[in-house]
């Protein structure tokens, strides 16, 4: 490990101008490329105290031996520089977004004599203009098959054009008039290209003048009646307005823009982007990247668009870049795609309106899409048998932890307290042992009281359950013993029911969600109830950090660690069920408040209006004969509990332990 003040530039010798500077190793490989507005300014930061900075910038400039720069006139050049140099080093320690998976193209091959449209996937090609990429290939192979009626232009292979040519035969597509059939010179190469082209701006999301076009050729062929070729083109109109409408629009202003969202965790980040074209959405497409350093949501971004577009041909760059937040160099990336666009660019972070609906869709997909790559990640068996592995080495545990329960305390300015508890075995959730725990009791936030209260809940009914197991099994002692749970976690079933008994199934280790006083929390209930041979851990969010209970540093598992995202994802799993227990017990609490001064409604109708409504929102847009309908209610009691509804405003609320705003 070097030490960045060997390799420290003099003091005066960074100059404050823009440019782009380069960390190598001490074997000469550019590991990290960066821009800055203020040289001296930017890479002075790395060289300050190493326990400030990020772990994984730490462990960039201990990583590196050497750092250099190039000055630049100006913020766009070095956007322009910091792509290039990407591209050239590809350096490990920046951000690299990767197919999340191998999406279709749409492709025409416009560098053939004849050009072919076919679907296919993988690297582009030059000479080759792609559309998309689309979520489902059946899809797009369907809407192909539906324009070659309108566009009969070629999509057949070369082994087959030129066996047609050879045996001046046309293929099938020749025959059923989907294909204009080049092959047997039914039709010129100039007007075949002119179908081609009729059919890409169809593509791109230029289909009104087509569609008007076709309309005054039918009447015109009306008028001379003509009206088999009338009734072709109305045909011809109605398969272009059918494959229309399987891009539904969503920006009614007819945008062109590319609409980009993020969902980030601590180790990685997905993007997801739309491109609209006319207002319909003609194309997704998904990136998950690890996460090298600490940069926030616009750093993401900008990186991100650097790789997006720094290869993008001019005609797939839009008029408009929708993002959640704008990047510092927004302005600079701006100019920089107007000037490879040929055109204006807008970069903008839509607050409100049509734009904002479609951002937040874009964002719901991104999070699916980190969701699916965690669970692709989890589900493969050798990568759980070796996070498993790295769990154990690194707690020191004497074998892999094949149980796993994660605990997770919510509340709200510490009222509704609750807690959660997953249970992980062999890698792979397990629903169906999933526990909630409601804490009475406490006042104020008191996180680590919490914490104790509901492990020693759970280990206590451990040792219930098992001596009740043991008395009705007349088991002895040394065969069920209640103070240990020892290394054998087998599976305790009654042998009256031959069903598995609640808790009674000890874990290898338990994980807490928070750092070295959670865990010191659950190791003293632990060790009140004489429990030993259950490991505990805690993980802190802000920095992924493991933490064992007695130890004073935390546990720093590797960034690329299966071990690391085995934990992470159970920790998540614990935040976002006890996240839905916490909202669930809000609103039924805002419920019976709302309807405390309802005269004669007891808490079976008020039970019966939570379970018909599910949250106060819904029981506010509820009317007297929505209400009156159930079972209970007659007009008056209705309308007394939409009378004492009424004028009320639900407030948003925060939960200050996650910062989510719940409701």
């Amino acid at each position: 490990m070097a030490d960045p003040s060997t390799y420290r530039p003099a003091p005066g010798a960074i100059p404050t101008s823009p440019g782009v500077y380069r960390f190598r190793d001490e074997h000469g490989v550019v590991i990290y490329v960066g821009k800055a507005i203020n040289l001296r300014s930017r890479l002075n930061s790395y060289f300050a105290d190493l326990s400030s900075l990020h772990e994984r910038t730490r462990r960039m400039v201990t990583t590196a031996a050497k750092v250099e720069w190039t000055v630049v006139g100006n913020e766009v050049e070095a956007l322009q520089l910091e792509y290039s140099w990407i591209k050239e080093y590809d350096p490990r320690f920046n951000v690299k977004y990767r197919d999340d998976k191998s999406y279709p193209w749409l492709a025409i091959t416009w560098s053939e004599e004849f050009p072919r449209v076919f679907v296919g996937r993988g690297a582009k090609r030059k000479g080759t203009r792609y559309f998309g990429p689309y979520g489902q290939a059946w899809a797009i192979r369907e809407t192909v098959d539906l324009l070659l009626r309108v566009f009969p232009m070629r999509s057949c292979s070369k082994g087959t054009f030129n066996n047609a040519q050879r045996s001046g035969r046309p293929c099938l597509l020749g025959y059923i008039d989907k294909c204009s059939a080049p092959c047997v010179g039914r039709i010129s190469a100039e007007d075949h290209r002119a179908i081609v082209e009729d059919f890409s701006q169809f593509m791109g999301g230029h289909a009104t003048h087509l569609i008007r076009r076709l309309e005054t050729r039918m009447q015109l062929a009306a008028d001379d009646l003509n009206f088999e070729l009338a009734a072709k083109y109305r045909d011809d109109i109605a398969a272009l307005t059918k494959a229309m409408e399987r891009n539904a629009v969503v920006l009614g202003d007819g945008t062109d823009a590319d609409v980009i969202a993020l969902a980030e965790d601590p180790l990685e980040a997905a993007v997801q982007i739309f491109h609209v074209r006319g207002g319909r959405i003609r194309g997704e497409r998904g990136w998950v990247a690890d996460r090298v350093d600490d940069a926030g949501t616009a750093e993401l971004i900008e990186t991100f668009l650097a790789q997006l577009y720094v290869d993008a041909e001019p005609a797939a760059i839009p008029r408009e870049v929708l993002l959640p937040e704008l990047p510092a160099s927004a302005e600079a990336i701006a100019d920089m795609l107007s000037e490879r666009r040929g055109g204006r660019v807008q970069l903008r972070a839509p607050q409100r309106g049509d734009k904002r609906t479609l951002l937040d869709t874009v964002a719901r997909n991104a999070a699916e899409t980190l969701i699916r790559h965690k669970t692709k990640r989890a589900s493969d068996l050798t990568t759980r048998n070796r996070a498993l592995a790295e769990i154990a080495e690194a707690l020191g545990l004497p074998e892999a932890p094949l149980r796993i329960e994660c605990y997770d305390i919510s509340h709200l300015q510490g009222t509704e307290v609750v807690a959660s508890m997953v249970v992980f075995e062999d890698g792979l959730p397990r629903k169906s042992e999933y526990r909630r725990f409601i804490i009475k009791g406490f006042e104020g936030q008191n996180d680590v009281a919490a914490m104790h209260e509901v492990i020693t809940r759970r280990f206590r009914r451990l040792h219930d359950d098992r001596a009740a197991l043991a008395a009705r099994a007349d088991l002895d002692a040394a065969a069920a013993p209640t103070g240990e749970t020892g290394a054998d976690t087998a599976l305790l079933v009654d042998p009256q029911t031959g069903k598995p008994i609640k808790f009674a199934y000890a874990p290898a280790l338990v994980v807490v969600d928070g750092a070295q006083s959670q865990a010191a929390a659950a190791q003293d209930a632990l060790d009140e109830l004489g429990i030993s041979k259950v490991a505990v851990c805690g993980l802190a969010k802000r920095l992924e950090e493991v933490w064992l209970p007695d130890d004073e540093y935390p546990v720093i598992l590797p960034r690329t660690s299966e071990g690391l995202y085995l934990l992470q994802r159970v920790r998540d799993e614990a935040h976002r069920f006890a996240i839905t227990h916490h909202r669930g017990r809000r609103s039924r609490a805002m419920v019976e408040s709302a309807l405390d001064d309802v005269p004669g409604l007891g808490e079976v109708r008020r039970k019966a209006l939570l379970k018909e409504f599910g949250s106060l929102k819904k029981l506010r847009a509820a009317t007297a004969e929505e209400i009156a309908a159930l079972p209970g209610f007659g007009p008056r009691t209705a309308e007394a509990v939409v009378a004492a509804l009424a004028g009320q405003q639900p407030q948003p609320a925060v939960n200050v332990t996650t910062g989510e705003v719940l409701g």
